[in-house]
């Protein structure tokens, strides 16, 4: 790419010699540089997680650039990026557009030319934050390009896989961003799991970016919540009650999942409430 190659000659990198970054095909998170592709995928052998059936696989962003292109839309009032075909988990990132600087939430794998100068065409980043590790991907690449850090969640520092200045770790209950904007740790399947309050969203009457800390489930006026998704290990029912107790304080309307057009529009919070009292009342017995 254009801008990275630019970056790393400002730097005085001969860029002939960077050995690869691998990236897992399957959780989508690029590693440090290597010689060869790294023994294992921690991320991937966690039990929230899987390795693919065909065992562990590797590409690196230069193939997944060669088969692979971001698709930028609007998305319930925001600019998504997603990669077409999916790639590993398959989300889609979100650009806050705000006043005081662009906000990315959650992040992908693919960054090429076209969606850098998309992203800068909108205003570019001040700032990335990502929900929770299923969803770090290339995120040192996306700090880079921008000159922007990426703000994660001081529990969640063992799953990072590729270190880097640009990465900024926050610890406590919440962090205060601009223009009213607060990450909140609300844990889940993830000790750090957060979600963005964004209260001009929804036109103003507020709105959560959940990731999949609250899953947006296919009947879209309810969430769910899981220890691990893709192997079905539901998530305790303290576990519930603290990410229902992380958001309560904040008023929202809307809540924007994980993948294209998983939102519950309306009467988000609502749904929150109703939501937990039917899973606890599942996972408690009948």
């Amino acid at each position: 790419m254009r801008w990275r190659l630019q970056l790393l000659q400002m730097r005085g990198v001969n860029c002939w010699t960077l050995p690869p970054l691998y990236v897992c095909a399957t959780c989508g998170v690029q590693f440090a540089p290597s010689d060869g592709p790294p023994a294992r995928c921690p991320v991937c052998e966690d039990e929230r997680q899987y390795v693919g059936w065909g065992g562990q696989t590797w590409t690196t962003l230069d193939e997944l650039r060669s088969t692979h292109r971001n698709q930028p839309r609007e998305d319930a009032g925001l600019l998504g990026i997603g990669t077409q075909p999916s790639f590993a988990i398959g989300q889609r990132a979100l650009l806050v557009q705000s006043p005081g600087g662009n906000l990315l939430w959650d992040c992908i794998t693919l960054l090429d030319d076209a969606t850098a100068e998309a992203v800068r065409a909108a205003g570019g980043l001040r700032a990335v934050a990502i929900s929770h590790p299923h969803y770090y991907s290339s995120m040192v690449e996306w700090s880079r390009a921008f000159d922007a850090p990426v703000l994660l969640h001081e529990a969640d520092r063992q799953w990072v896989m590729r270190t880097d200045p640009g990465l900024q770790f926050w610890s406590g209950e919440t962090r205060q961003l601009w223009d009213g904007m607060t990450l909140i740790r609300a844990g889940g399947h993830f000790a750090g799991g957060t979600v963005l309050h964004w209260p001009a969203g929804a036109e103003g009457r507020g709105a959560l970016l959940a990731g999949d800390i609250l899953q947006v489930a296919q009947d879209r006026r309810w969430v769910s919540f899981m220890y691990s998704f893709p192997n079905y290990v539901p998530l305790s029912a303290a576990k519930v009650d603290r990410v229902v107790g992380a958001v309560e304080p904040f008023e929202f309307d809307r809540i924007y999942g994980a993948w294209w057009d998983r939102n519950v529009l309306t009467d988000a919070k609502a749904a929150v409430h109703r939501s937990a009292e039917r899973y606890k009342r599942h996972v408690g017995g009948w």
